[in-house]
């Protein structure tokens, strides 16, 4: 049995003949409601206005249950989580990061002339107040260090210092144009 064959089966179980004596019973039937509805139309009996058309309402024909509405319907009545509207939060945070790293920085704080320990305990003052003030970025100028003995010696703490701050995020450098690898920018942690 081929899908042809199953089809013309399913149309003729589930079609109406044309001869069948009870669908004609219904049409007549129909009709007759119909006839005895607008009867009164046309003529006015005394004592009554005819029916207007404001107060006649058209006969609408049963929706079918969807099993959408259904299901829509079900999940209004139970308090379930939609992980789907969270994708906000994420574009929202991830918008936030790329403004972050567009900021300019609230605040600046030069090491220049300091000596390891001195420059350990300004930056720590530094973020101290920077978190205190809510700020959301701040920039470190230690130079690149091309004039100390031994390298950057700065550069060197103040990565050693964001890595095991708790209030330092992300951090980089600045353009070429703006000091470069001679200045780090941090984003403060909430």
């Amino acid at each position: 049995m081929d899908f042809g064959d199953i089809l013309d089966a399913w149309e003729k179980q589930t079609a109406i003949p044309q001869g069948d004596r009870k669908r004609r019973r219904l049409k007549t039937a129909h009709k007759k409601e119909l006839e005895k509805e607008g009867a009164g139309d046309g003529e006015k009996k005394q004592g009554q206005d005819a029916p207007s058309d404001e107060k006649r309402k058209p006969r609408q024909p049963p929706q079918p249950s969807r099993p959408h509405d259904v299901l829509v319907a079900w999940l209004e009545t139970h308090d379930i989580y939609d992980k789907d509207k969270d994708t906000e939060l994420i574009y929202s945070a991830a918008e936030n990061r790329a403004r972050l790293l567009r900021k300019k920085p609230d605040a600046v704080i030069d090491l220049h002339n300091l000596t390891h320990d001195k420059a350990w305990q300004a930056l720590e003052d530094f973020f101290q107040k920077c978190s205190a003030s809510n700020l959301e970025k701040a920039l470190i100028i230690h130079g690149k260090g091309n004039h100390s003995n031994g390298g950057a010696v700065l550069k060197r703490l103040v990565q050693k210092f964001i890595e095991k701050s708790p209030l330092a995020g992300e951090s980089g450098y600045n353009p070429a144009k703006t000091g470069g690898s001679g200045a780090t920018w941090v984003i403060l942690k909430k």
